[in-house]
C-alpha cells in the first residue's frame, strides 16, 4: 500500500491538464493538473481509499490533444476493497470560437463492479459558452460504439439452486455527453462541476463530480469534492450508485 501511495503522489506532482482563459482565449502548448486525494466511499464498497487523477492537454493551432486518467485504490481490514482505473483520450478540432468537433475513446477497469471492462469509441460536436466571465462552460456530445465485458455472475433462485449468468461481451451503439462547468468565485477559489453520460443498450453510466478548489500557493491548491457514479442496469448483486467524498491536493501546470 505504501508503494502505491508514493507512486500516486509522484505522479500527481507531475500531472498536467486543460486550462483556458475565462474570456475563451486558448493558450497553445502543454497545460494541466494532477490531483492526489483521500476519502470515504459508499455503495458497492465502504472503504477508506486514495485516488489519483490527471488531465493533460496540448493545444497547437486549431487542434487540442487531451488525455485523462484516474486510479482509485482502497483497503478494508487489510484486504483490497477498491481497484479502479480509467483512461480517456480526445482529439478536438476548433471550427469557430464556440464550436469544435471531437473524437473520443475511453477504457475502464473496475474490480468491484459487474463488468470486467468497459470501452467506448466515438465522436461528435462540442460548444464553448463564451462571454460568461467568471464562468467557463464547455459541453460536447455525439454517437459511438460501446463495448461492455460483463462478468460471470452466480446467484441463487427461490429454491436455493444456483443460477449462472455466463460472462459475455456486449457491443452496442451508444451516445456520449459531457458538461464541464467552472465558476471562479474569486482569484483563488473555484467551484466546478463535471458531468459525464455514456449511454448504451446494456447499461447507461452517469457520473458527476462536484468540487471546490482553493489555491494555496502558486501552482498548489486544496480540493474538496463529492463524486457520484450511477449505473442504470448493474448485474445482480451490485449497487446502482457509488459515492465518494474526497479531500485532495492539486498541482497545476501551464497557464492558469
Amino acid at each position: 500500500m505504501k508503494y502505491i501511495m508514493c507512486a500516486a503522489m509522484g505522479a500527481a506532482l507531475s500531472g498536467l491538464a486543460l486550462t483556458a482563459h475565462a474570456d475563451g482565449e486558448r493558450v497553445e502548448g502543454w497545460s494541466g493538473e494532477g490531483a492526489l486525494s483521500a476519502g470515504m466511499t459508499s455503495g458497492n464498497t465502504d472503504t477508506r481509499d486514495i485516488g489519483l487523477n490527471f488531465d493533460v492537454d496540448h493545444i497547437t493551432g486549431k487542434w487540442d490533444y487531451g488525455i485523462q486518467g484516474q486510479v482509485d485504490y482502497g483497503e478494508q481490514d487489510g484486504l483490497e476493497s477498491r481497484n479502479r482505473a480509467f483512461l480517456g483520450m480526445n482529439i478536438d478540432y476548433t471550427i469557430s470560437d464556440n464550436v469544435f468537433s471531437f473524437a473520443r475513446g475511453s477504457y475502464e477497469v473496475d474490480q468491484f463492479t459487474g463488468f470486467d471492462s468497459r470501452a467506448f469509441v466515438g465522436g461528435g460536436l462540442g460548444y464553448r459558452f463564451l462571454g460568461l466571465d467568471p464562468v467557463t462552460w464547455v459541453v460536447r456530445g455525439g454517437p459511438g460504439v460501446k463495448i461492455d465485458e460483463v462478468k460471470r455472475v452466480v446467484t441463487v433462485d427461490s429454491l436455493g439452486a444456483p443460477v449462472v449468468r455466463p460472462a459475455e461481451t456486449v457491443t452496442s451503439a451508444g451516445l456520449v455527453g459531457k458538461s464541464k462547468f467552472a465558476w471562479a468565485l474569486n482569484e483563488r477559489v473555484e467551484l466546478s462541476n463535471i458531468t459525464d453520460v455514456l449511454y448504451a443498450e446494456e447499461s447507461t453510466q452517469i457520473s458527476n463530480g462536484l468540487a471546490l478548489t482553493a489555491q494555496i500557493n502558486g501552482s498548489l491548491s486544496a480540493r474538496f469534492g463529492f463524486d457520484t457514479r450511477y449505473d442504470t442496469n448493474p448485474p445482480d448483486g451490485y449497487e446502482t450508485t457509488d459515492t465518494a467524498t474526497k479531500i485532495g491536493v492539486v498541482y497545476k501546470f501551464g497557464a492558469h
